[in-house]
């Protein structure tokens, strides 16, 4: 019988400016705007004994915050190195490259611009199981 697998998440929110550059010059997003963002990070694994987790939340926020903080928060998007058309599917997987090492456990990244929109990731190599 397989092992049981749990998923964790943790929420993290940061506030950042872009714009759609590949665009017509009438859309929307075409224009400089900005969001408060949230990016959920979902990591997946047995349990661990004796903690009975599959990992620390503390980990996962050590892991990410220097992301989230120090590369994200109150920043142009455009003008960091893979981020220069940043769409929500953009960040996304690019969120997934900057933590997929710190986080060997890293199922899937959610990243919302608003209330009501979002997008999934769940890395390349589980792109088949989508």
């Amino acid at each position: 019988m397989p092992e049981a697998l749990f998923e964790l998440r943790k929420t993290f929110r940061f506030e950042a400016a872009h714009r759609l550059p590949h665009l017509p010059p009438e859309h929307k997003c075409a224009r400089l705007h900005g969001h408060s963002f949230a990016v959920d990070v979902v990591v997946r694994g047995p349990l661990q004994q004796p903690q009975g987790w599959v990992m620390d939340f503390g980990d996962v926020s050590a892991a990410c915050k220097p992301v989230v903080d120090g590369m994200l928060d109150h920043r142009y998007l455009n003008d960091i190195a893979g981020l220069e058309n940043p769409t929500s599917e953009v960040l996304s997987a690019w969120l997934w490259q900057q933590l997929a090492a710190r986080l060997p456990l890293l199922h899937a990244i959610e990243v919302r611009e608003t209330c009501t929109t979002g997008c999934i990731y769940r890395g390349p190599s589980l792109a088949s199981e989508a």
